[in-house]
């Protein structure tokens, strides 16, 4: 065989051997990575889904929700909601008239939770009217679904209206289910009243049962409303002592355009505060992790973003 052949046929075989070898070590590190919840490399052209929204939105006698909603529109992805969504109760009419123009170009990409000035219409039948399906059932108001390998949960945090959220409430023993039958990597549930808070709101202490119910199940992120400003806190267990092993993180965005509110005291593990900046929250929802932006309205400064891996 001449020598120039043999050459050229002895470069290709090491070519070969070094792209195999490149290859298994992409590999290994690929799945070391996902084994450790560091990191997700995506295919080519791969988008992971994203979940962006607020609470406490819409009024006729501000613009902060013309200011989010324009949030939205350079926002893509599925538009959560956590509560209150039609001020000052949520009537056919403030919906029609105070959300519709703004957030509701938005209603088709839209998964929303009933806050208390929702029901200000007797069965909330005004945002159960509004949202139809996307809302669940006007008897509970509280409803799951799948967004990429994240599963989410919708709860209503309207305890009194709705038969109570204690271990034997219809809600909880629904959550019991619904989490037993998606047991994802990655879970998060969004409601209106927050479990902890720094703002005038007194912590709802009703939902003590929920949050013990979610920790049990190795949920990792809560969104809440009702207090209108931004804060996020540590990961904690249920009665609110840090715990960055199985602890639950809690977010409250109640920036959707009615109003600010002022702190009370800053509660424990509260980790950034804003008080006076409207702004929507983007979740960026990872097979392993998810990152979180807070988005200002335009004009305002205030940020807060990081990025955490699922339980």
């Amino acid at each position: 065989m001449p020598c120039g052949l043999v050459a050229r046929l002895t470069e290709s075989l090491a070519r070969a051997i070094m792209r195999t070898v490149a290859r298994h070590i992409l590999s290994s590190a690929l799945i070391l990575l996902g084994l450790t919840g560091l990191g997700h490399f995506p295919a080519a052209g791969q988008a992971f889904p994203v979940l962006v929204g607020a609470g406490d939105i819409a009024s006729c006698q501000s613009p902060g929700d013309e200011a989010t909603a324009r949030l939205l529109d350079a926002i893509p992805g599925t538009v959560f909601t956590t509560g209150d969504n039609a001020y000052e109760s949520g009537t056919d009419k403030e919906f029609s008239d105070c959300y519709h123009p703004s957030w509701g170009r938005h209603r088709a990409r839209t998964r929303p939770a009933p806050g208390n000035h929702d029901y200000g219409t007797p069965g909330a039948a005004g945002y159960f009217r509004y949202f139809g399906a996307a809302a669940g059932d006007p008897r509970r108001g509280y409803y799951s679904y799948d967004l990429g390998t994240w599963h989410l949960i919708a709860l209503n945090s309207n305890c009194r209206l709705i038969g109570g959220c204690d271990a034997g409430s219809a809600q909880v023993l629904w959550l019991r289910a619904d989490l037993a039958a998606h047991p994802a990597r990655c879970t998060a549930a969004y409601w209106h009243h927050p479990r902890f808070g720094s703002g005038p709101h007194e912590e709802a202490l009703a939902l003590q049962t929920i949050w013990q119910v979610l920790y049990d199940a190795g949920v990792d992120l809560t969104l809440a409303g009702h207090n209108h400003l931004y804060e996020r806190f540590a990961p904690q267990d249920p009665s609110g002592r840090l715990d960055r092993v199985r602890g639950i993180r809690q977010i409250t965005v109640g920036t959707g355009g009615r109003s600010h509110y002022a702190l009370r005291r800053v509660a424990a593990n509260s980790e950034a505060r804003n008080t006076d900046t409207f702004g929507v929250l983007k979740l960026v929802l990872e097979p392993a992790r998810y990152s979180w932006e807070f988005v200002p309205e335009r004009g305002k400064a205030f940020r807060d973003s990081g990025t955490t891996p699922c339980h």
